[in-house]
């Protein structure tokens, strides 16, 4: 393990987070002692380059981080230093399992978890029903990409406090399909509108830590701006 400073905060590469396919590459950003919380992001769909380096990602983290929650980012299955093959979102749901018992293990705290497009699905497929997770943040949802279909069947029965983010200009996610998956999901649910985003959030990204920041402080009031 290795950490350095980033501004007021640690950031620790971990070396023992091991899924089934192997170890995967990832970052801590150390929190507060006091954290009421720990949380996990995910990042978007590998293939198409994505990594725990994207920019949603990272602004995911420090909207967390924000709280003085210690915020783990890996890198899945096959994407970088990480090993294994990717499975297409299947096996990358053990992935996010792998993170969140070693998230249990390392702080003993619930969890919050937030993922961008391929990583908001897996993350959800994965983090649903799970009494480890607290709440769950979905940031550009993905509907139809590249020819990858994504279907939503299974948020009726996710009962976790959600929060859907996404641009009214994102092609990945229109805005009739994106509203038609949340209207399968089980309250208590937010979608969020960012007015003329793209999928990428260009120019949009303090919108969404704002987003994810609001939701957080409404439905878990122990959290407080460091």
């Amino acid at each position: 393990m290795t950490q350095s400073h980033v501004g007021s905060a640690f950031l620790r590469t971990i070396d023992d987070l091991r899924g089934p396919a192997g170890r995967l590459e990832a970052l801590l950003n150390a929190g507060a002692p006091n954290a009421p919380y720990a949380a996990l992001v995910c990042h978007p769909y590998p293939l198409g380059g994505g990594t725990m380096h994207n920019k949603v990602v990272y602004n995911a983290m420090k909207a967390f981080q924000s709280f003085g929650l210690p915020v783990l980012r890996f890198n899945f299955r096959g994407t970088e230093l990480s090993e294994g093959e990717h499975d297409y979102g299947e096996g990358e749901q053990d992935d996010v399992r792998a993170a969140l018992s070693w998230l249990e293990h390392e702080f003993h705290l619930p969890i919050l978890f937030a993922g961008f497009s391929f990583g908001s699905y897996v993350g959800l497929r994965a983090c649903c029903g799970d009494t480890r997770v607290a709440g769950l943040v979905a940031l550009g949802l993905p509907t139809h990409a590249e020819g990858r279909d994504y279907q939503y069947d299974f948020l009726r029965e996710c009962t976790q406090p959600k929060l859907f983010v996404s641009g009214t200009g994102d092609r990945y996610g229109p805005v009739a399909e994106v509203e038609a998956a949340v209207a399968l999901a089980r309250e208590p649910k937010e979608l969020v509108w960012i007015s003329e985003a793209d999928h990428f959030f260009a120019s949009k990204l303090e919108d969404v830590r704002q987003a994810i920041r609001a939701w957080a402080q409404r439905c878990f009031p122990l959290l407080t701006s460091q």
